[in-house]
């Protein structure tokens, strides 16, 4: 009897003490960045705060590596850090370039790994040259401001940006300070020096810790894929490409469906990540209707379709560039230019393969598959509900610009139609080829056989 008390006993107080430990159990949420500052590492970011306060995590813990980004995306990462109620551990496991240099000062604690370094953070474009003053008193502001409030040594936060810093004892006169793993612990920047996360919880004497690493999930890695700059243009290809084939032939209905479909995979993405705000997104649309209505409703080509090519061109260039409506600042140097290229390019690049294949392309096995085989010819007893006699070979005039549509007259009477040899300019006369799906298809009499 007594060994049995003795054993229920045992088992008790053992599970106490699990239950007793656990309560003191210290909680770090761990994550990686590891690429270019930009929305996907803002995404991240929010993400793992977001999911560490609802954990209730006592550390989180950024194991960086990069050679910077994004200077919006940055300071939307130092903001987030400067905010969090949560204590921010940077482990630099191996490089905090540029980018990385300001996240870094926003951090709680930095640790560093034997070989690592900081620094050399001023504010350059695409091809690495360093842009005027303004980008950089920006830059050195911000550098400066986050070192003060996280007790840092400002000045040396400020050579990170600005050569003319005089750091006598560190580095020469017109200098940017860049500095080695033993000189961010020598100076002060940098807490310590480690070679993995354990060295980090035994110098803040962090025990019985409990680990969660954050993954990315399948949504991160194609959503990341998506606003690849590759990946977009050739989403545009297809938007702008779908559009015009459409024009061309009416009805098909596969051509503006893939374009509907690549523009949802290029703005979603965009729109998750912070990029493509709402007002961009109508800027494409309203574009988008002002072409229609230039081709479909409005004879001749005049204000409506310029601004429609405008406006298509402003929201697909302003949802790939940051900005609080219009104001660049923060946006990464040259991107606007360089997003203003890439969509006219791709808008250019799509017209010029859609005229030279795109007759082939929709003769091709595969897109015979997506619409009837069959044409419904009235003299095989098809007829229209709303054509109230049969007009094919009927002759008439074009009474405005088909480019492909527009309005002809036959015996007095207006019809809309479809031009098959492109554009027919205004009375120009022209006969009816075919009817289908409530359409006329015309030609110009003078190629009528």
């Amino acid at each position: 009897m007594e060994g049995k008390i003795s054993k229920s006993f045992l088992i008790t107080v053992f599970l106490s003490l699990v239950l007793f430990t656990s309560s003191f159990a210290q909680k770090i949420y761990v994550f990686e960045l590891k690429d270019d500052i930009g929305p996907s590492a803002w995404r991240t970011v929010k993400q793992v705060y977001d999911s560490a306060q609802s954990k209730k995590v006592d550390y989180v813990l950024m194991e960086l590596n990069t050679y910077g980004g994004a200077l919006n995306f940055a300071d939307s990462i130092r903001t987030k850090l400067l905010d969090s109620k949560i204590k921010t551990i940077v482990y630099i496991n191996n490089n905090a370039a540029s980018a990385g240099a300001l996240i870094s000062l926003a951090s709680d604690y930095i640790y560093i790994h034997p070989g690592g370094s900081i620094g050399a953070a001023s504010v350059v474009n695409a091809n690495g040259e360093v842009l005027p003053e303004k980008y950089q008193s920006y830059m050195r502001g911000l550098m400066r401001a986050t070192a003060e409030v996280k007790h840092r040594d400002p000045k040396l936060a400020e050579a990170f940006v600005d050569p003319n810093v005089s750091l006598p004892s560190i580095k020469q006169d017109g200098q940017l300070l860049t500095l080695t793993s033993s000189e961010a612990v020598k100076f002060g920047l940098a807490k310590g020096e480690v070679s993995n996360r354990n060295m980090i919880y035994k110098d803040l004497n962090i025990v019985n810790v409990q680990e969660t690493v954050y993954r990315k999930g399948t949504i991160d890695h194609i959503i990341s894929f998506l606003i690849n700059p590759a990946v977009s243009g050739v989403l545009i290809l297809l938007i702008i490409g779908g559009i015009y084939a459409e024009m061309q032939a009416p009805g098909l209905g596969f051509a503006i469906a893939v374009a509907i479909v690549a523009a949802l995979l290029f703005f979603a993405p965009l729109y998750i990540q912070g990029l493509a705000a709402n007002w961009e997104i109508a800027v494409f649309i309203v574009g988008l209707v002002l072409i229609l209505l230039e081709v479909f409703v409005i004879p001749g080509f005049g204000i409506a379709g310029i601004l429609g090519i405008i406006f298509v061109i402003c929201g697909l260039t302003f949802s790939l560039v940051a900005n609080d409506f219009l104001d660049f600042k923060l946006a990464y140097p040259g991107m606007l230019f360089n997003s203003f290229l890439l969509v006219v390019g791709a808008m250019i690049l799509s017209i010029i393969l859609m005229v030279i294949f795109g007759k082939n392309l929709l003769k091709a096995p595969v897109f015979r598959r997506l619409v009837l085989k069959e044409e419904q010819k009235s003299e095989e007893g098809y007829t229209s509900s709303i054509l109230k006699s049969n007009l094919l070979n009927k002759e008439g005039v074009a009474k405005t610009v088909l480019r492909p549509s527009g309005k002809i007259e036959i015996e007095g009477v207006w019809y809309d139609a479809v031009a098959l040899d492109g554009f027919i300019e205004e009375g120009e006369e022209i006969y009816v080829d075919k009817h289908e799906n409530y359409n006329l298809f015309v030609r110009r009499k003078a190629e009528k056989a």
